[in-house]
């Protein structure tokens, strides 16, 4: 009776196999072949996925490396911006200072001046040139305006402080006064 009962056994294993194939009218071939459509689907999900990861992280390291570019060419912006009124201070001394009654002290300024800004030169930092040139909103800031007929209209005749370029960048505009036409 023993070997009935395995028989049996077996006989019963088979029908719980065939029920979950049978089951819908689905065949096991079908089954399989589904599956691999599912996971067909699932390995272009997953590349999609891996491709804009991938772009993702590329597209990281080109804006990590545009910002470190861009903090070694401007990072020390701040610290020029503290030396210009320094240089402004010694060109205001040095236009106001009577050459014969202080010389050493006019040559100690201009010194110290031409020392300023040959440093400020190292680091790619330029004076705008603004008296005689057409005024460009860019570069320059209007102070005021005055109608005259010895220059051509919105060009700048007085510069009241320096602008500068820390490279191609505008550091500082120039403070100008700009010629319009007589009325």
């Amino acid at each position: 009776m023993e070997q009935n009962d395995a028989v049996e056994l077996s006989k019963s294993e088979t029908d719980v196999a065939g029920e979950g194939c049978a089951e819908g009218g689905i065949s096991p071939e079908l089954t399989l072949e589904e599956q691999l459509v599912a996971k067909e689907k699932e390995s272009r999900e997953n590349w999609d996925r891996f491709l804009r990861e991938r772009a993702d992280l590329e597209n990281y390291r080109k804006r990590v490396g545009r910002e470190k570019e861009e903090l070694l060419n401007y990072g020390n912006k701040s610290l020029l911006e503290e030396i210009l009124p320094i240089i402004d201070n010694l060109e205001r001394a040095l236009t106001h200072a009577s050459q014969e009654s202080q010389g050493a002290v006019v040559e100690g300024i201009r010194l110290t001046h031409t020392m300023l800004i040959s440093a400020l030169k190292k680091f790619n930092v330029t004076p705008i040139e603004a008296v005689g040139v057409p005024f460009d909103s860019a570069y320059h800031q209007a102070m005021a305006q005055v109608p005259t007929d010895e220059h051509e209209p919105n060009t700048v005749v007085e510069e009241y402080q320096k602008g500068y370029l820390l490279k191609e960048r505008l550091l500082r505009p120039s403070m100008v006064t700009v010629a319009t036409s007589k009325k």
